[in-house]
């Protein structure tokens, strides 16, 4: 007897993903003013609140030396943590509604369609809802006049790789997944610690060091290093260390998904 193929074998890539993403955003398509609307709310929200409301208290930061409005040192980083739970939202709590709850995935791969095609569509997919979500941010941003940078053109494509590695990031805890309750430990120790330790709100150097240097190679923080400075119209500095932890969690994050996803449906 043959044994099973490893669950940690390359990624089998093709073309196939492609129908799975658009069956996607087909049905998607039906809802995407009211998700866009719900998408960019809290997110608006905290902007208002927090940009105008304590940045009238604030006044300025300091940023690498720079002194800048603390509506603008918000605005950067929360379209970057907007990218992040767009992404995470559709990579867990939709994903799984496709995967275990509805069984849209066991009937898509009914079709010459294997599963690392269809993490491949969902992967892409939450990082498409992302890229949508912050887009429509962006724009509320121009129209205030936040920022005027051309050099916004590059960070919203940064936003779509940061959209991209969180997703991967989400899948995993999808394939662990065994209701939607399981997602609560995800918000709670993952996502929501890492809002508050990654200078979204306050620059990093109100932080202890040792909590600085863990810090430091959290995904959300190597984000937020690339985006804010473009919306300040400089170039990141050290910009390539900060993509290299993006990309090695990306594809790091992606692999284990993919093998744990090949486990559940082994089993």
């Amino acid at each position: 007897m043959n044994a099973a193929p490893s669950i940690w074998r390359p990624p089998r890539l093709s073309m196939r993903w492609w129908p799975v993403f658009l069956r996607n955003l087909l049905v998607w398509r039906k809802l995407a003013i009211p998700s866009l609307i719900g998408n960019i709310a809290e997110p608006l929200i905290w902007l208002v609140a927090f940009g105008y409301g304590m940045g009238a208290l604030v006044g300025q930061v300091e940023v690498d030396g720079v002194k800048v409005p603390y509506l603008l040192f918000l605005a950067s980083g929360s379209i970057c943590m907007s990218a992040m739970n767009a992404a995470s939202f559709e990579g867990l709590y939709s994903a799984f509604s496709r995967m275990h709850v509805q069984k849209t995935w066991d009937g898509i791969m009914n079709a010459p369609v294997g599963l690392d095609d269809v993490l491949m569509a969902e992967m892409l997919w939450a990082g498409f809802k992302a890229i949508f979500t912050t887009s429509a941010i962006l724009l509320v941003m121009l129209a205030l006049q936040i920022s005027h940078s051309p050099k916004l053109v590059v960070a919203w494509c940064v936003l779509v790789g940061i959209g991209i590695t969180f997703s991967c990031i989400a899948l995993i805890f999808n394939a662990l997944a065994k209701g939607y309750d399981f997602f609560t430990y995800y918000f709670t120790l993952f996502i929501t610690p890492m809002m508050f330790l990654s200078g979204i709100f306050f620059p990093l150097a109100q932080l202890p060091g040792f909590v600085r240097a863990i810090s430091a190679w959290l995904p959300l923080t190597n984000a937020v290093a690339l985006v804010r400075p473009l919306f300040m119209d400089q170039w990141p500095a050290d910009w390539a260390r900060h993509a290299a932890v993006l990309v090695v969690y990306t594809v790091a994050a992606y692999w284990i998904a993919l093998a744990l996803t090949r486990r559940r449906f082994r089993a």
